[in-house]
C-alpha cells in the first residue's frame, strides 16, 4: 500500500471539476507523475474516485473526507470502506470547508489508519498543527484559513515555524503549507523552506492551461527538494 513520502504535490480541484473534466486533469497529472517520479495526490468528488483510479497509474487518489463509521447503519454518511474499495488510498480531513471536532477527527484518523489510507489533516494554526500531529496524521497541512483561495501565501516564517513545531511532537509526520499557492515559484518556496510538499486549487483550475500548471508545479517541487537535499 502507498505510504506518505517526501516530496509530493497535491492537485486539489475540490468540487470545481467533476466527471470528464476531473478525469482529464487527473490523466494529465498522472503523466506528470510518471515523467518526474514525484509522488502526486489527486483529490476528486466521491463519485469520481473509481473513475480516476481505474484510468490512472501513478496517482494516489485522495478522498475529500470520510466519516468515522463502520459497515452497517449510517445512512447518508461517508463509509471509509466504500472509499477504499473505490480506489482512494488517501483522505483529506478537517479542511476549513469541512471542519471536524477533536473527537470526531481523532476517530476519522483512526478509521483511515485501519484501512491503510494516508491522512492529510488540515490545521489553521501552528498550535492546531501540533495537535493533529499528535493525533498521528501522516501529512499535516498547516494553512491559515483566511488565506485559502486568496492567492496570497503565508509568510516564509510560517512554513519554517510549522515544520519545526510539528516535528517537535511527531518527527515522522510530513508537513506542508498550501494556502494561496498559485505558481510554481510558490511551490518551490514551500519546499526549499523545509516543507515536504504543497497543494493547489485555484492556481491550477484557474490557470489558462491547468495541465501545464501542474507540470510546472511538480517540476518546481522536485527542483527544490533536490537543492534542499544537496545542502544537507
Amino acid at each position: 500500500m502507498p505510504k506518505a513520502k517526501s516530496p509530493f504535490l497535491v492537485v486539489n480541484p475540490k468540487s470545481y471539476l467533476y466527471g470528464k473534466k476531473s478525469l482529464e486533469l487527473a490523466q494529465a497529472a498522472d503523466q506528470v507523475a510518471a515523467d518526474t517520479g514525484l509522488t502526486m495526490y489527486f483529490t476528486c468528488p466521491y463519485a469520481d474516485i473509481r473513475l480516476i483510479k481505474e484510468n490512472t497509474s501513478h496517482l494516489i487518489v485522495c478522498a475529500q473526507s470520510l466519516d468515522p463509521l463502520v459497515p452497517g447503519r449510517g445512512m447518508g454518511h461517508i463509509l471509509p470502506e466504500s472509499l477504499k474499495e473505490a480506489g482512494a488510498d488517501a483522505v483529506f480531513l478537517n479542511h476549513a470547508e469541512n471542519p471536524k471536532g477533536v473527537a470526531v477527527l481523532q476517530a476519522c484518523i483512526k478509521r483511515a489508519k485501519e484501512l491503510d489510507m494516508i491522512t492529510i489533516v488540515c490545521a489553521d494554526s501552528i498550535a492546531e498543527a501540533k495537535a493533529v500531529a499528535c493525533m498521528g496524521a501522516d501529512i499535516v497541512l498547516a494553512e491559515p484559513t483566511e488565506l485559502i483561495g486568496t492567492g496570497k501565501v503565508a509568510d516564509d516564517s510560517y512554513t519554517v515555524d510549522a515544520v519545526k513545531a510539528v516535528h517537535e511532537v511527531n518527527p515522522e509526520a510530513l508537513v506542508m503549507t498550501a494556502s494561496g499557492i498559485t505558481t510554481a515559484e510558490d511551490c518551490y518556496k514551500v519546499v526549499i523552506l523545509g516543507g515536504d510538499g504543497t497543494s493547489s486549487t485555484s492556481g491550477v483550475v484557474k490557470a489558462p492551461d491547468p495541465a501545464k500548471r501542474v507540470r510546472e508545479m511538480a517540476e518546481a517541487v522536485v527542483k527544490a527538494h533536490k537543492e534542499k537535499m544537496a545542502r544537507k
